[in-house]
């Protein structure tokens, strides 16, 4: 049999053991991620070769091979907290509890009373922060900063106060403040210094094509030991492609879940006698044995009180 690959992979990761990523806590063994939405995926296999060399010309005499690695990379077009987390070793911060801030901008105008109106820049329900730093700035019509206001702010629920003669109204500014949100209702991500990728144990799905017969058939591949890679790039650019997200892993040798006699890098299984290809086609309108359009027609015009002639002649 010969086959080729042309189909990317459906890829879960499960606990090694018990793990908790923000609130939830992972069993061991249960599926902590599952990609979906990957664009690529690829297995990388290597080893160290050295040579016993000798002779005229020291030419390579005996050869040994060791230091096999196996690397499996993983691109993801899409990516959540919990995914970022586990790529980034980052803590993942989410409680019913408490509350966090989070840091908003508005490009707004002074009204002729000497306030700024921040309420269309707020939700329904949140409010500035009046305790932490709030900062209004002058600024041009394109939105340029020309100057602070140093003038005394007074921080209402929606919106400021200015006191002073540079209040004008009209006049554009650029406010910097702070608003309190639930924290349920964030997912917030800590990267500290202290905290990396951990080890997980795949599985990913794919199909790959017989030759012969030109059917999809499924291959299963279990790596039950890899450690994550915890190097990430986050592009943010409003041109080209979109950022993709890569999970580079580093396999260890591991017993799969059904056999504890030997420690592998890797399993692959491609099942041959799926149905995975074979297509059952049905018409749209089935056809039954017997079927008699004249006994059908006739049916179906009895019942409207219609003669037969009277459906031909419409």
């Amino acid at each position: 049999m010969k086959f080729g690959v042309r189909e990317i992979a459906n890829v879960v990761f499960k606990a090694k053991a018990d793990t908790t990523i923000g609130t939830t806590t992972f069993k061991k063994g249960q599926p902590v991620l599952y990609i979906d939405t990957a664009t690529t995926s690829t297995i990388e296999g290597a080893a160290t070769t050295v040579y016993a060399q000798g002779g005229r010309g020291n030419t390579r005499l005996i050869a040994w091979e060791g230091e096999k690695t196996l690397t499996f990379t993983v691109e993801d077009a899409l990516l959540s907290p919990i995914g970022f987390s586990i790529l980034s070793g980052a803590g993942l911060f989410k409680d019913e509890t408490q509350e966090v801030h989070v840091h908003m901008t508005s490009n707004t105008t002074v009204n002729s009373d000497g306030t700024i109106d921040l309420s269309d820049a707020l939700a329904e329900g949140e409010e500035i922060d009046a305790s932490a730093p709030v900062n209004v700035m002058v600024a041009e019509a394109d939105g340029s900063i020309v100057k602070m206001v140093e003038e005394d702010l007074t921080v209402s629920e929606d919106g400021l106060s200015i006191t002073g003669a540079t209040a004008e109204q009209g006049m554009p500014v650029f406010v910097d403040f702070y608003i309190v949100k639930q924290s349920k209702n964030v997912s917030e991500l800590q990267i500290d210094a202290e905290h990396f990728a951990g080890n997980y144990y795949v599985e990913a799905s794919t199909l790959f094509r017989d030759q012969n017969t030109g059917v999809d058939m499924p291959a299963e591949i279990t790596l039950p030991n890899v450690k994550i890679q915890s190097n990430f790039t986050f592009n943010m650019a409003a041109t080209g492609d979109p950022s993709t997200f890569t999970f580079t892993m580093d396999a260890f040798p591991g017993y799969t879940y059904f056999d504890r006699t030997k420690k592998v890098l890797m399993v692959m299984q491609v099942i041959e006698d799926a149905k995975a290809g074979n297509e059952v086609r049905k018409s749209v309108m089935g056809h039954p044995a017997g079927f008699d359009i004249d006994e059908t027609l006739t049916d179906a015009t009895s019942k409207k009180g219609e003669t037969e002639d009277d459906v031909k002649k419409n």
